[in-house]
């Protein structure tokens, strides 16, 4: 299934670094346009099935999620995204290596209900999810290659 948002840059780290960044929720908080930050719940780091709950800002809007990792090795780090217990995304971070270090493809998936979309639009204060998400992604992976690279 196509990506509702997705980009990629190519940055001068090795993988191993991009993949810490990505699966680290203080890295990523640090990050992310609207992830600010997270806390595992009964796992002390990532891994398969490992679950945590995020912290969303925009503006002076503020939600909670509970996100648990499908997807968890240098090559891929991926989570399901859940609002009050209703599937609402899918995150994927895909690193391949390069001849001068990786390239970062950040995707998600929008899988919000119709009927919880004009809720979630409330919640966040956002339209239309899809041109946001592509905005947030091109700015989280900047953020990341500067990240990565220093």
């Amino acid at each position: 299934m196509t990506p509702d948002a997705s980009a990629h840059i190519d940055v001068a780290a090795p993988p191993q670094r991009v993949f810490e960044l990505v699966s680290s929720l203080r890295e990523l908080g640090g990050c992310a346009e609207e992830y600010s930050g997270g806390k595992w719940l009964g796992a002390s780091g990532p891994s398969v099935g490992a679950r945590f709950r995020g912290v969303n800002r925009r503006g002076w809007r503020v939600w909670p999620t509970t996100s648990i990792v499908t997807d968890c090795s240098v090559g891929r780090f991926a989570f399901e995204v859940k609002s009050f217990g209703l599937a609402v995304s899918r995150w994927q971070y895909d690193i391949e290596p390069t001849a001068d270090g990786c390239r970062v493809t950040e995707s998600t998936w929008d899988r919000r209900p119709s009927w919880y979309v004009p809720i979630t639009v409330l919640a966040t204060g956002v339209k239309d999810r899809a041109v946001t998400n592509q905005a947030n992604i091109e700015a989280t992976l900047a953020r990341l290659k500067h990240a990565a690279e220093a």
